[in-house]
């Protein structure tokens, strides 16, 4: 059978997130990459199940991936982007707060993707053009809402644009509290929940806007008509210009203004 590569992407997103559900609550190994980083077996295994799929699919294709790297040539025209486990830390936690990430980037755009949630049987995806949500084997079209005025910030650092913008600082600004009430999740989920109507932005500091950590949930927003820009309204671009994804034009003019002057 032969996919087209929506669905090798929510293939590849479903074998990562079998494996993920398996490994919660094992004690597992951990990897340490950095200070404060590192990574479990959960990861690992979850990485080589995506990397099984997307191989068999499309052998001739790159794949950037979190945990080992790249394969493949730097300058191939399809890469796939790979994050297996994001929220590495809230599952070593056993906290059921995590994401698979599988997006596919043709030259400089982004032409398919998938966010599983290994807990919640849910799976978020786009062909490119449109989005859905994937539940009991169905999908509904994503409609994103501001009408909850909730706004997760990632607060992980580092914050590679202090001291022009501090998400530390935004929680505490009166222009930001007075409009919306902000929620910490350190994963993917909270963009795909942007896209979803059950929160109304996501804002987040940090580089490569168009890595393997964020791809998917940032070309799901898109195609779910969310706005998604850089933390200071311009375009995404691969340096540390941060991102938000909101639900609407005018959430984002205010996300725009506060982050501007924090």
């Amino acid at each position: 059978m032969v996919f087209d590569d929506a669905n090798v992407a929510i293939a590849a997103a479903q074998a990562g997130a079998a494996v993920v559900r398996a490994n919660f609550g094992k004690a597992l190994d951990r990897i340490d990459k950095s200070p404060g980083d590192f990574a479990t077996a959960a990861d690992i295994d979850s990485e080589q199940a995506i990397l099984d799929v997307i191989r068999h699919a499309r052998p001739d294709d790159a794949v950037l991936a979190e945990e080992s790297g790249l394969t493949g040539s730097d300058t191939a025209e399809r890469t796939w982007l790979v994050d297996p486990l994001c929220g590495t830390l809230n599952f070593a936690a056993r906290t059921m707060l995590v994401a698979v990430n599988v997006a596919l980037r043709v030259g400089r755009q982004l032409t398919a993707a998938a966010v599983a949630d290994p807990f919640a049987s849910e799976l978020f995806w786009t062909d490119g053009s449109h989005a859905y949500r994937r539940h009991d084997g169905a999908d509904e079209p994503l409609r994103p809402s501001a009408e909850s005025r909730l706004v997760d910030v990632n607060l992980d650092p580092p914050f590679p644009n202090a001291p022009r913008f501090d998400a530390r600082r935004l929680l505490a600004d009166p222009r930001f509290t007075e409009r919306f009430a902000p929620r910490v999740l350190s994963t993917s989920l909270a963009m795909v929940w942007v896209a979803a109507g059950r929160r109304a932005a996501y804002v987040t500091d940090g580089p490569e806007t168009y890595s393997e950590h964020s791809a998917s949930g940032i070309a799901i927003g898109r195609a779910a008509g969310c706005v998604v820009t850089d933390l200071w309204g311009g375009p995404l671009t691969t340096s540390a210009g941060g991102l938000i994804v909101a639900a609407d034009e005018d959430t984002h003019a205010i996300l725009v203004d506060v982050t501007s002057r924090s």
